[in-house]
């Protein structure tokens, strides 16, 4: 058995259901939390296979491009994390107003949850598109630098390819 690592009593605690709370709310999370929260999503991540296999029942959504209020709404009308369970086709970046809520909120969620939901890397996970279409931008205005952008952006590169429902 290994020892306890700082991150292991990090996430021990309830810190992580305070943070999903907080994002839930559409506030952003200090950066020491984003880096805590990216390490103990890399862990988890690196373990899945690039094709995920998915059991039904399962909600399907796809481009919630940081419009964090429809992730919300998605979960108001669809059922909240972990009585549904999730596959996130992608695409969660960029051209909202709150790509980086929406993104930490489906990670935390994601380490809090990790046989609930299932997220996939779409188009907008690179870092070249995210220069582009908004979220380095955003990282930049509401943290004051980039390294918030550089530690999503390495998960990016954890992400899973695609996902197969029922064997399908």
């Amino acid at each position: 058995m290994r020892a306890k690592s700082k991150m292991d009593s990090f996430f021990d605690s309830s810190d992580l259901d305070l943070q999903i709370e907080q994002l839930k709310k559409c506030e952003i999370i200090k950066e020491c939390q984003v880096k805590a929260l990216c390490a103990k999503a890399r862990e988890i991540l690196v373990e899945e296979s690039n094709v995920q296999r998915v059991d039904s029942p399962v909600t399907v959504c796809g481009d919630i491009h940081g419009q964090f209020y429809d992730l919300k709404e998605l979960f108001k009308v669809g059922g909240d994390v972990p009585e549904t369970n999730y596959l996130f086709m992608g695409d969660f970046v960029d051209r909202g107003f709150y790509s980086v809520e929406t993104f930490l909120l489906l990670l935390a969620l994601k380490v809090r949850y990790p046989d609930r939901i299932t997220l996939i890397r779409g188009n907008h996970e690179s870092r070249q598109i995210t220069q582009v279409y908004g979220f380095y931008d955003e990282c930049l205005r509401k943290y004051g630098s980039i390294t918030v952008w550089r530690y999503c952006t390495e998960i990016f590169d954890y992400l899973s390819l695609s996902a197969v429902i029922d064997g399908k």
